[in-house]
């Protein structure tokens, strides 16, 4: 039936086509799934698809693909695993270096008292302070600014040269330079606080004791608006430091996923 209304076409091309799209399609739909902001619940599961189909549909005529008759056998499965793997760890990578932010902001905020300033973050559903969704936002209007997704885009779709469909292998090897990331949150998220809550801590240690000379004076009352009001005027005046210290951030981050879509 199909046949007869477009003369010429073959339904067997149609399915050869639609297969290699979806292949070429998996691993940047998995990116986006497992990436910060376009894996957040603000981005309707219908956007990815069309996202990760429409830059699939871009790159079929540009990458290589195994035989299609490997393509249609057994040999299917793992290439289809191996394709959702890179995907996924390479977007864990990314939020993984963006958590430094947060994580910088819970330290910052058990510090100041403003821990339990507290609402739900619309892009990930959970519950995390103010000063640390204010980093996170701060950091995707930076990543966005300086085309990091764009850099990030072109580093997997370069990674089709360099670990081509069907290229198993060097999977153990590659997760391990995943999992250096993971080291990088907490130290990078240490020196990203350290300074604010260093002057948090000493401000606090004043309060101590003008409270201890004055115990008439009332801790939560004079310490406690003290505190929030100095954290303001430290955050304020630390915007300068916290551009580079984000800048470094993003940098690091595309570094890490180069190095794990790369060349080992």
């Amino acid at each position: 039936m199909f046949s007869q209304m477009f003369p010429g076409f073959e339904i067997s091309n149609l399915y050869n086509y639609l297969l290699l799209l979806l292949v070429a399609s998996l691993r940047i739909g998995s990116f986006l799934v497992a990436s910060p902001f376009f894996g957040s619940r603000m981005i309707p599961l219908q956007i990815r698809i069309i996202l990760s189909i429409a830059l699939g549909f871009c790159l079929v005529g540009f990458i290589k693909f195994p035989e299609l008759e490997t393509l249609r056998g057994a040999y299917l499965i793992p290439i289809v695993f191996q394709e959702i793997f890179l995907g996924l760890v390479a977007g864990m990578i990314v939020t993984i270096c963006f958590s430094v932010v947060l994580l910088a902001g819970e330290l910052i905020a058990t510090t100041s008292g403003l821990a339990f300033a507290s609402q739900i973050d619309p892009a990930s559903g959970a519950q995390s302070p103010v000063i640390s969704q204010i980093f996170s936002l701060f950091l995707l209007l930076m990543f966005f600014s300086v085309n990091g997704h764009l850099m990030v885009f072109e580093i997997i779709i370069q990674s089709f040269e360099l670990i081509p469909i069907g290229a198993l292998g060097e999977t153990i090897e590659r997760l391990m330079v995943a999992l250096k990331s993971s080291e990088y949150i907490h130290k990078q998220a240490v020196l990203v606080a350290l300074p604010i809550v260093s002057i948090l801590l000493m401000l606090n240690v004043g309060i101590g004791f003008i409270t201890k000379s004055a115990p008439q004076l009332n801790l939560f009352s004079f310490g406690f608006p003290l505190t929030i009001l100095g954290t303001f005027f430290v955050l304020f005046f630390s915007v300068d430091a916290l551009q580079f210290a984000f800048k470094t951030i993003i940098q690091n981050t595309l570094e890490f996923v180069s190095a794990f879509l790369g060349e080992l």
